[in-house]
């Protein structure tokens, strides 16, 4: 897993800026992932005695935006003052001059007086609620539906910006011509074109990719003959869980094509529906039409646009299908499913039911390499990443790492103005020889729920990158079942006084009786991702100042962050056991 993303305490300390400075020398020009954070990169030198008054009385949004100026607003995420260590892609050195400092931007910063004396602006524990509160979800499954009984209870969702526009997206659908929920959480990246277009179209290939033979033969004749189609699924979205209606058509006519395609390749002789392999052709074929659709165009120039910028962003999803006792998780990309298990003595503990598929990931390093000449073993991976620029090894969309570069240059030669002008899609990766370097196809594992099997977690990298996996579940479970056991608070070296020690004692009391008073899993674990302080309890004074950040400052200190937690009938999976 890896290494939580700092809280800032101060928010930050000129000390800690000089730290983070050094850091990234010793990686020649890379920053790392540390405690302490580079405000601004050597690109733009500056005394930290300036800088530190400017956060502490939230001017630092005001002067920044005047010092500074983009000519390609798609570029900002190559900006030389947010650490690379925070961005899924890291543009090529040669675009940083994109987004530099005004000339003579010293002068914005002069004539005017700051308060000597630090002014601290705390949000309130209703304000902190709000934000917190915002974009919860919650759904409780009816026990029986009219065709089995349910061994979902029901999920919570959430979700906390970190991008402006958020980049991720999450959704959730009953299965209703067939058995069974589907969950998915989906992290975009350059942009959230691509996570929107996934999130909307993944399960209606994944439904499909389930149905027999007859139905998908019944619903094709319906389209056929004008008649009103079978409701394939029962979608339950947050309001501002949004769907294109612009593109609706499009992406009817392209799961048309596949439901046709499926038809004639199975001529209803086998009636068995393999999950993993729906789950594995769904995937790939939406990757495929989103590239496709993107080569042929559209009319529309709206239209156009939009399936360019779909294909040319990307997205890693990772969803759930669970059917009864069935549970299969189909990942790509750097999103995870955490099972939560409680143990006979009452603790929690994490199984994990997805590998990320970056640089951490050994057989992924090798997956690469058996798929490129050996010319190319030093290349295809650099600096962790997908030829040096991309952080996770599969996604969605992503072109520039699939497409030859002689299709890349025609695509966007012919395309509309907005993407001809644009450096970033007429850039071509370094050692670009042998396309595609990517792919959407999917891990899937499989796992057959029991009765101590209480919850699953589906988040975005956002909370992986904050939390460790046994404390996600912990919190959850916890939660869920109101029981907090005891364990000894662990100091982690520090030295506390026995009034410190009192005071994380009285707080932790006080967290039993209330538990922040959350309605909703989700919220209550992005609560204690945001949070918490090296005691492992929310400090509130520390969420609020993370709470309050502005955007251009926040995503130095997290990312986006989606969550959706699943809780099983204990009951119904046991009774699924005992009848077998």
């Amino acid at each position: 897993y890896s290494r939580p993303r700092a809280a800032p305490s101060g928010i930050l300390h000129p000390s800690k800026v000089v730290r983070g400075r050094r850091a990234c020398s010793r990686t020649g020009g890379i920053p790392v992932r540390s405690s302490s954070l580079p405000l601004f990169s050597d690109a733009m030198p500056a005394p930290t005695q300036l800088f530190f008054p400017l956060i502490r009385n939230c001017e630092l949004s005001r002067i920044y935006g005047t010092a500074c100026y983009c000519h390609h607003k798609h570029l900002c995420c190559s900006s030389p003052y947010i650490p690379q260590s925070r961005l899924r892609y890291t543009p090529h050195p040669a675009y940083a001059t994109f987004c530099r400092p005004k000339e003579n931007w010293w002068q914005y910063t002069q004539g005017r007086r700051y308060a000597s004396t630090p002014q601290k602006f705390y949000l309130t524990p209703p304000q902190v609620n709000s934000i917190l509160k915002a974009n919860e979800y919650s759904f409780k499954v009816p026990e029986f539906d009219g065709k089995n009984v349910s061994s979902i209870l029901g999920f919570d969702s959430n979700q906390l910006p970190a991008n402006a526009p958020i980049e991720d997206r999450r959704s959730a659908a009953t299965c209703l011509q067939t058995r069974g929920m589907l969950l998915g959480v989906f992290d975009g990246h350059a942009g959230c074109a691509c996570s929107q277009a996934v999130s909307e179209r993944l399960f209606y290939y994944i439904a499909v990719s389930l149905l027999p033979h007859e139905t998908l033969l019944e619903i094709e004749n319906a389209v056929e003959s004008g008649r009103a189609l079978l409701p394939i699924l029962q979608w339950h979205k947050h309001p501002n869980d949004y769907f294109s209606k612009e593109a609706s058509k499009l992406y009817f006519n392209s799961l048309r094509t596949y439901w046709q395609e499926l038809i004639d390749l199975n001529t209803g002789e086998s009636t068995d529906i393999d999950v993993k392999e729906a789950l594995i052709n769904a995937f790939k074929r939406l990757d495929n039409d989103i590239s496709l659709e993107a080569q042929v165009g559209d009319p529309n120039s709206f239209l156009n646009y939009l399936v360019l910028r779909v294909a040319f962003s990307g997205a890693t999803a990772c969803v759930a299908h669970v059917d009864g006792v069935d549970l299969h998780v189909a990942n790509t990309g750097d999103s995870r499913a955490m099972l939560g298990v409680q143990e006979e003595d009452g603790s929690w503990s994490a199984v994990t039911l997805s590998n990320d598929h970056n640089a951490q990931n050994e057989r992924e390093l090798e997956r690469l390499k058996l798929e490129h000449p050996k010319s190319e073993a030093k290349s295809v991976v650099k600096q962790d990443r997908l030829l040096g620029l991309l952080m996770p090894f599969r996604a969605f969309g992503d072109v520039k790492f699939k497409w030859s570069i002689d299709l890349q240059k025609r695509v966007i030669e012919s395309g509309p103005d907005q993407l001809n002008d644009n450096e970033y899609t007429k850039f071509i990766p370094p050692n670009y020889h042998t396309p595609p370097y990517l792919t959407a196809e999917p891990e899937v594992t499989y796992h057959r729920l029991r009765p101590q099997d209480k919850f699953l977690v589906l988040a975005t990298d956002g909370l992986w990158e904050t939390m460790h996996r046994q404390d996600v579940v912990r919190i959850v479970g916890e939660y869920l079942t109101g029981m907090h056991h005891q364990q000894p608070i662990a100091v982690g070296g520090y030295k506390v006084t026995l009034g410190q020690m009192h005071g994380l004692l009285t707080e932790r009391r006080t967290k039993m009786s209330s538990v922040f008073e959350d309605q909703n899993a989700a919220t209550h674990l992005i609560r204690h991702a945001v949070g918490n302080n090296e005691f492992g309890t929310v400090d509130h004074e520390r969420l609020s100042k993370m709470l309050s950040l502005p955007e251009e400052l926040a995503r130095m200190y997290r990312d986006d962050i989606t969550i959706i937690v699943v809780q099983f009938n204990s009951h119904v999976v046991g009774a699924y056991q005992n009848q077998e």
